[in-house]
């Protein structure tokens, strides 16, 4: 018999669904959380699963929750997940639990009230390009030699957010070093090139950055009397992210994560931060629960942000865009199409404008990363140029 897990879910005052009404429109969800199991614990990491399974399906539901206490089995107590939410979760099912060697994944069923407020845009995917942090201070990775930290990092993020089901999809861009200090600086004064350049690469609408700040260490913990023992150290871990639409270059989400960790490695040994010895270390797994985390806040920011593409091709009514199936679209979607262009503040500030024109196309064919669009009246499209923007027309069912 399966078991029913209890949960309590406390849903801000501005939530009008009730909590024992419109049952017959619950919907039930299943998903699937993962976990590594440290130092044989096997009750945190499946707390740890339980709560990445319960996370995953909320996002995926639509459902944004602001504060959640949960109970399950006794093993989550206080947990805070700080995701909003338009909806309310009644119970929760436990479907399997599968451990291999250190990894375990635990698939849960659960029965969530759909959102009041209806937000088409979650059900089509979007791209964002995760690209390699950079090291701040560079001196700060003199012990252990870990210089290699900052594409580490980032191969790290990518790799949680593509184990997730979410539509918030990773592209790798970490291979290539940029400088992004003015896009955290107080004055923002960055470069629209360089958000163009990385989403054009990557064939992705977002863009998240990311600075590492602070990979300091303390003082010696143990007693330089205690000759008997292995030197032990304190290490700091503070990283900024910032996501930005590589279309319109606006800012849309920035978060700043920071832990301390024990760094358990002699002072003057080699650390190889792409292994496992790394990975495996409690400064290794400090930086993991934060991408992990980082992971969830971006896919709650970007759950209801619209999925847009760029004209790569004309031809008389006929248009070549950058969006296909690995988006979510499918033949007979309807698109818009917009003109770039920016107001001017009273400051001298550029804001950008869309400006959507009359054309709606059709798609016709799709290919994973790309489709064709035709007029719905089979005239020319005028006035439409090659990277002008398409944009998905919701039709409410």
């Amino acid at each position: 018999m399966k078991r029913v897990l209890s949960i309590i879910v406390i849903i801000t005052s501005w939530l009008s669904i009730s909590f024992f009404s419109v049952n017959a429109f619950a919907q039930w969800y299943e998903s699937t959380g993962h976990a590594s199991i440290k130092n044989n614990d096997i009750s945190g990491a499946k707390s740890a699963a339980i709560k990445d399974a319960i996370t995953q399906a909320l996002v995926f539901s639509g459902a944004r929750v602001t504060s959640m206490q949960t109970l399950v089995d006794g093993v989550l107590m206080q947990d805070q997940l700080k995701i909003k939410s338009h909806g309310e979760i009644q119970k929760i099912e436990m479907i399997s639990e599968d451990r291999r060697s250190d990894q375990l994944a635990i698939t849960l069923r659960l029965d969530i009230f759909p959102q009041q407020e209806h937000c088409p845009a979650s059900q089509f995917n979007k791209f964002v390009a995760i690209t390699q942090t950079q090291l701040v201070n560079r001196e700060q990775a003199m012990m252990g030699q870990i210089f290699d930290i900052d594409k580490a990092t980032s191969e790290s993020l990518y790799k949680t957010l593509n184990k997730s089901a979410m539509n918030a999809k990773p592209t790798a861009y970490f291979n290539f070093p940029i400088r992004v200090g003015e896009f955290f600086n107080q004055q923002y004064d960055y470069s629209n090139a360089l958000l163009e350049e990385i989403a054009t690469r990557s064939n992705s609408q977002y863009v998240l950055l990311s600075q590492m700040v602070d990979i300091s260490n303390s003082d010696k913990l143990n007693s330089d009397y205690a000759f008997w023992q292995d030197e032990t150290y304190q290490r700091s871990y503070k990283v900024d992210f910032a996501l930005f639409d590589g279309t319109t270059y606006e800012r849309l989400w920035q978060k700043s994560y920071r832990s301390q960790a024990i760094w358990p490695f002699e002072k003057t040994e080699i650390i190889d931060v792409f292994s496992e010895k790394f990975w495996g270390s409690d400064y290794g797994k400090s930086i993991e629960e934060i991408n992990q985390t980082a992971s969830y806040d971006l896919q709650a920011a970007m759950a209801c942000l619209e999925t847009q593409g760029k004209i790569l091709h004309i031809e008389n009514d006929k248009l070549i865009i950058n969006l296909g199936k690995a988006h979510g679209l499918e033949k007979g979607q309807l698109l818009s199409i917009a003109h770039h262009n920016y107001l001017t503040d009273a400051a001298g500030n550029k804001m950008p404008h869309l400006i959507t024109t009359l054309n709606t196309v059709q798609v016709n064919q799709v290919y994973q990363q790309s489709a064709v669009a035709v007029s719905v009246n089979q005239q020319p499209l005028p006035n439409i140029q090659i990277n002008d923007v398409v944009q998905l027309i919701n039709v409410e069912p």
